[in-house]
C-alpha cells in the first residue's frame, strides 16, 4: 500500500533537507500529458517537469529503451569507452553546429563546463588576463558557484558571497550598455536566448545582434545558455538558430534525457583545440543509462514532424492565451515563443498556481509575478484546450479575489 501524502510529508520533515517549498500533492504515476496523484485524481501537466519530460510521462520508445540498458550495462565510467557517447555526440553536433560535446549530469553542471572551458581557451592562448564574465540581468543559470556567479539575482546570490569575481551583469533591453562592457578582459558573455526563471523573456534581435557584433571586435566567446529553451522547446532545435546567434559554447539539460540525469556543454571545434586530457571530468557523466535516453530523445526530435508540430501547437497556445490575456483582468503580459509561456499578473502567481492546481492543472510560478507552462512538446491541441479552459477558471477564481 502506498504511503499517504501526511506520511510521506512526516518523513521528509525528519530526513530530508528543506531547500524546496514543495506543493501540498503526491504524484504516484504518469501517462503522456498526465499525472495521477495518490488519490487517483488525474491533473494536466503543463509544467513537464520543469521542461524535462518533453516526451510526456511514460514515453513507451524511452521506457523501453532504459529497461534494455539497464538490464545490460549502465556505467563503466569515463576510463574507458563505451558505444553511446559518440552516437549521443554526434547528433548533438548535427542540432547544434557545433562539433563537439563534453556530457555531464545537469544544466547547472553544463554551464559550469562552459566557464571552465571558456576561461582554458583563453589560458591556452596565453592571454592569463581575460578572466571576466559579461551576463544579463535576470538570466537563471544555477545554483553551483560558478553558475550562481553569472546569476544577477541578489536573491541567489547573496547568502553565498563572495563568489567568483569579474563578473558584469548588463540590462537585456540596452545592447549599447552590453558593447561598452565587454572589453579585451573578458573571456565570454553567458545568456538565455530566452529568460526562464527570469520570466520567460525572449532576447531581443537587437541585443543578440550587439553579442555578435561584440564577439567579432573582441573576440569573446558566447555561450548560449539553452538548458531551457533547448531541445524543441521553442520549435527550433536552440532558439540561439532563430535569432542569428553564433556560440561558442552551449549547455544543454533538462529535456536531454527525457527524466533521466543528463546534460551536456557543446563546443566549438576552435574551443576543443584548447582542451585538454584532465582539465575537466566527472564521474557519472555520459554514462550509458543516461546516453541511451538521450539518443531516444534526440532521435525523437529529429525523426518525423515534432518541431513542426511544436510550432503549430506553439501558435494556437498563444492564440489561447492572448484570449485570456485580454479577458481577465489580473493578466498584464504574454510572453514567450513555441511551447514555452509565461503570463505575467498583477498579484503574487502563486495564487494562479494554486487555484489552477485545486482544479486538475500543473503551472508554476516563477519570477514572482509570472505563470510558466512547458507542456511536453507532444501534446495534442485537444489537451492543451482542455488546459486552456482550465486556467480561464483559475484566473477568473484570482480576478475575483483581486476585486473583492
Amino acid at each position: 500500500m502506498s504511503p499517504t501524502l501526511d506520511e510521506v510529508r512526516a518523513l521528509e520533515s525528519q530526513h530530508v533537507l528543506g531547500t524546496y517549498k514543495r506543493q501540498p500533492v503526491l504524484f504516484v504515476r504518469g501517462d503522456g500529458v498526465r499525472l495521477f496523484d495518490a488519490d487517483g485524481k488525474a491533473y494536466l501537466d503543463l509544467l513537464s517537469g520543469i521542461g524535462v519530460a518533453s516526451r510526456g510521462h511514460n514515453d513507451p520508445e524511452l521506457t523501453r529503451a532504459i529497461i534494455d540498458q539497464a538490464s545490460t550495462l549502465m556505467h563503466v565510467s569515463n576510463l574507458y569507452y563505451h558505444p553511446l557517447q559518440g552516437e549521443a555526440a554526434q547528433r548533438l553536433s548535427a542540432l547544434s553546429g557545433l562539433s563537439r560535446t563534453f556530457f555531464c549530469n545537469s544544466g547547472t553542471e553544463a554551464v559550469e563546463a562552459c566557464l571552465k572551458f571558456a576561461r582554458r581557451y583563453w589560458f591556452t592562448k596565453q592571454d592569463t588576463g581575460r578572466t571576466r564574465y559579461v551576463s544579463v540581468k535576470g538570466g537563471f543559470s544555477g545554483r553551483t558557484m560558478g553558475a550562481l556567479s553569472v546569476t544577477s539575482d541578489p536573491h541567489y546570490r547573496e547568502p553565498f558571497e563572495p563568489l567568483i569575481p569579474g563578473v558584469t551583469f548588463v540590462s537585456a533591453s540596452d545592447p549599447a550598455e552590453l558593447l561598452a562592457a565587454v572589453t579585451d578582459k573578458t573571456a565570454a558573455i553567458i545568456a538565455e536566448p530566452i529568460q526562464g526563471e527570469g520570466g520567460i523573456r525572449p532576447m531581443s534581435q537587437a541585443f543578440a545582434d550587439a553579442i555578435n557584433e561584440a564577439c567579432r571586435r573582441t573576440g569573446t566567446l558566447y555561450i548560449a545558455d539553452e538548458v531551457q529553451t533547448g531541445l524543441g522547446r521553442t520549435g527550433f532545435p536552440f532558439y540561439f538558430q532563430a535569432l542569428g546567434l553564433q556560440p561558442d559554447l552551449i549547455s544543454v539539460g533538462k529535456a536531454l534525457g527525457g527524466g533521466v540525469p543528463i546534460g551536456a556543454a557543446l563546443v566549438s571545434e576552435r574551443v576543443a583545440e584548447t582542451i585538454f586530457p584532465g582539465d575537466h571530468g566527472t564521474t557519472y557523466g555520459g554514462n550509458l543509462l543516461a546516453c541511451r535516453a538521450a539518443i531516444v530523445v534526440l532521435d525523437q526530435l529529429t525523426s518525423g514532424n515534432l518541431l513542426d508540430q511544436v510550432r503549430t501547437t506553439g501558435e494556437h497556445f498563444e492564440q489561447r492565451l492572448q484570449a485570456l490575456a485580454a479577458k481577465h483582468p489580473v493578466v498584464t503580459e504574454l510572453r514567450g515563443v513555441g511551447l514555452m509561456r509565461g503570463l505575467e499578473v498583477k498579484v503574487d502567481a502563486a495564487l494562479v498556481v494554486d487555484e489552477a492546481r485545486n482544479r486538475g492543472l500543473l503551472v508554476n510560478r516563477t519570477n514572482e509575478k509570472v505563470v510558466r507552462m512547458l507542456p511536453p512538446l507532444t501534446i495534442s491541441i485537444a489537451d492543451l484546450d482542455a488546459a486552456m479552459d482550465i486556467l480561464d477558471a483559475a484566473l477568473g477564481a484570482v480576478d475575483q479575489g483581486a476585486q473583492a
